[in-house]
């Protein structure tokens, strides 16, 4: 499911010029994210507000390798 009408913005953490980074859209109430190397036809995860939070939260307490 591609959505052309969400407003798609570029993980701050994108390397090698943005080719190889994760997308993130808001739509109807959802969050959406995509990988860049495959727009057009790759697939677009959708989680709830809360969902989108919760993992964001989890990767921010969680210690790189």
């Amino acid at each position: 499911m591609q959505t052309l009408t969400a407003p798609w913005r570029k993980s701050s953490y994108s390397t090698n010029g943005g080719q190889s980074c994760v997308e993130a859209a808001s739509d109807s109430g959802a969050v959406l994210v995509r990988d860049t190397t495959d727009r057009a036809h790759g697939p677009v995860l959708r989680f709830t507000p809360r969902a989108f939070a919760d993992f964001t939260t989890r990767l921010r307490r969680t210690p790189a390798r």
